[in-house]
């Protein structure tokens, strides 16, 4: 058998093309490539690429400049003393969580919080408590909840929590807590804070010193426009001496750390976000249209039926609706768990999972309101079509 293109096209190893597409996925929005992305992925796609220049030490390779990225630009840009890139969020918060909490330990998590948090803790070996969370339709987190979790796991074991975690914002509804409060709250009991801020470095300003946060992780290929899997991880020294912890090195091997397994991301993951990293600086500064932006969709989308769960006004592009009328649609017609997909697919839009009628979440990150109104005008017409 030969597999030609037809044939590859059958088993789905051959994209169709996306000429005209519009995508409102939370998980993609913000880490679309830059055209410097997409070149620099050719040209350091090949197996070890970035390696063959290493001495031993990949973050401190200069040319390419890796170094100055890690050391000097990316601490600068999110508040950190130190900076490391990594394979993803979750292996920031996990190389955070196993470095500075022995086993058995208490961490605090938001009741938001990813389940990659969860999954890096119970990795680590944690035991987890969580803040609680209001419920429909605002699924506020509670900010002096983070004393009160940090008071009852010293009341029921006799030490602090190792770590607090807030999720900035949450990937459900996109909530943006008062981070700066939450930090003063944990640090009145000497405990550190760290940020998942997966949805948010690389969209929207972060600055972890002036929030007073002592970790922060980042998604680059969520939010910063990389080839995936990629991460950051940047802390800060204030409260403690977690660089010292954290990017402790190997005892046999020296210029090994040991989190981080002797070596960071590297080849086209690196490459990618460096190359797009003077774009993605100057998006955040125009964080306020993405806002505007995204919260002029959500009356459009209210005035049809529809209603915003989480935060209001919102501040983030990542919302989640219910969607009565599109579930009663659902009800009515055949195989209509599926319409709302099919309809939108024909439309060229992207992003909605298939089968999500009743509620579903979407981003309007970089869509930009020529293309938001396309979409508002296209709910409206699977409305009328149906009713």
């Amino acid at each position: 058998m030969t597999l030609d293109d037809a044939a590859l096209q059958k088993f789905g190893f051959v994209p169709r093309p996306a000429k005209d597409r519009i995508n409102i996925d939370p998980l993609q929005t913000g880490g679309k490539l830059t055209d410097e992305a997409r070149r620099a992925l050719v040209e350091w796609g090949d197996g070890y690429s970035v390696c063959d220049t290493c001495g031993g030490v990949l973050d401190l390779i200069k040319k390419p400049p890796i170094h100055a990225l890690v050391h000097d630009a990316l601490p600068e840009f999110l508040g950190v003393d130190q900076m490391r890139i990594t394979h993803g969020a979750r292996e920031s918060k996990f190389a955070v969580m196993h470095s500075i909490a022995s086993e058995g330990v208490y961490v605090v998590l938001d009741g938001l919080a990813h389940y990659s948090s969860t999954v890096a803790a119970q990795r680590a070996r944690l035991n987890i408590l969580k803040v609680p969370h209001s419920e429909r339709p605002d699924y506020w987190i509670d900010l002096e909840g983070y004393g009160t979790a940090i008071e009852e796991v010293i009341s029921q074991t006799g030490k602090k929590p190792a770590l607090a975690l807030l999720t900035y914002p949450d990937g459900s509804y996109g909530n943006l807590p008062d981070a700066k409060k939450i930090a003063s709250v944990c640090h009145e009991y000497d405990v550190p804070l760290l940020l998942n801020c997966a949805y948010s470095v690389g969209r929207m300003p972060v600055n972890a010193k002036s929030i007073g946060a002592d970790f922060i992780a980042g998604s680059g290929h969520k939010s910063m426009a990389s080839s995936g899997p990629i991460g950051v991880l940047g802390i800060n020294d204030d409260h403690g001496d977690y660089s010292d912890i954290v990017f402790r090195k190997s005892p046999t091997n020296p210029n090994k750390e040991l989190e981080m397994l002797g070596c960071t991301a590297r080849g086209a993951t690196v490459m990618t976000m460096m190359a797009s990293f003077p774009k993605v600086v100057e998006r955040t500064r125009h964080w306020d249209k993405e806002v505007a932006d995204a919260r002029w969709f959500s009356q459009q989308l209210e005035d049809l039926g529809l209603t915003q769960m989480g935060e209001r006004p919102h501040n983030h592009d990542l919302m989640f609706f219910e969607a009565p009328v599109f579930y009663d649609i659902s009800k009515k017609i055949k195989k209509g768990r599926y319409f709302l997909y099919k309809e939108l697919k024909a439309r060229e839009i992207h992003g909605i999972k298939a089968g999500l009628t009743k509620f579903f979440k979407l981003s309007t990150y970089g869509v930009g309101r020529e293309d938001l109104s396309y979409i508002v005008d296209s709910f409206d017409e699977i409305i009328q079509k149906y009713q």
